[in-house]
């Protein structure tokens, strides 16, 4: 008996779901908190972060969108994780239209890279880190972290748009199974810049209020599961 792959990926799909939901949970109470009670929207951070992030936003509904920037980078972030994969990339191709590359070795990882990994982003920070070893850049602080916002909102706006047209890097591993990779891989990329972000959240202090989700999700479960076998006809 041969059972496909698409739908063993689609039963760990189903399996991924309560760990998005928990993570979900602890992500917007540690945002809210941060917020609110310790007041992340003062820091200069936040500000030119949501500056950037606005402004991308205004460009990407008002103004003609820039199709080959962001092929080129889907397809480079394609290639990259290619070659952390040990693969080999033998055709690199971009358009307006669209863009490929030709490689020895493919998985869903490779495939969906492109959904959750800001490539213009890290190359930003990658660009900053090399300027520093050479000359003072503490003084456009506030310009990385715009340009971050940009960056970020350019990945996400392209994300969402290009998952609207039926992509095969999604369809190729079973779209349901794609997507909870994509939104799981981008919480937990947006995770790790709300803790960087801000100095009273830590990876600590996330990982045990995550810990308590995740104890309280599994008591909710089990209550469910006894009312349900409480509430069935006895035979």
């Amino acid at each position: 008996m041969t059972v496909p792959t698409k739908w063993v990926k689609f039963i760990i799909a189903i399996f991924l779901l309560p760990i998005c939901a928990v993570l979900t949970q602890t992500f917007f109470t540690a945002f809210a908190r941060a917020t609110i009670a310790q007041r992340l929207w003062t820091a200069e951070e936040f500000w030119f972060f949501s500056l950037g992030a606005v402004l991308w936003f205004i460009a990407f509904f008002g103004l003609p969108r820039p199709v080959i920037l962001y092929v080129f980078g889907h397809e480079l972030t394609h290639a990259l994780w290619v070659w952390l994969m040990g693969g080999r990339v033998t055709r690199f191709r971009v358009g307006r239209q669209g863009g490929h590359i030709v490689t020895d070795r493919t998985n869903f990882w490779i495939a969906l890279a492109p959904y959750f990994f800001p490539l213009y982003s890290i190359l930003a920070i990658a660009l900053y880190g090399v300027l520093s070893l050479f000359m003072n850049v503490r003084p456009y602080g506030q310009l990385l972290y715009a340009i971050i916002g940009v960056t970020w909102a350019f990945q996400f706006t392209f994300t969402c748009w290009m998952i609207l047209k039926n992509q095969s890097d999604l369809s190729d591993h079973g779209t349901f199974f794609s997507l909870v990779v994509i939104y799981l891989m981008n919480l937990v990329l947006l995770t790790v810049m709300l803790i960087l972000a801000s100095p009273q959240i830590t990876f600590a202090g996330f990982g045990r209020d995550l810990l308590v989700n995740l104890g309280g999700f599994a008591e909710w479960v089990g209550a469910v599961t006894n009312e349900f076998r409480q509430g069935a006809p006895s035979r």
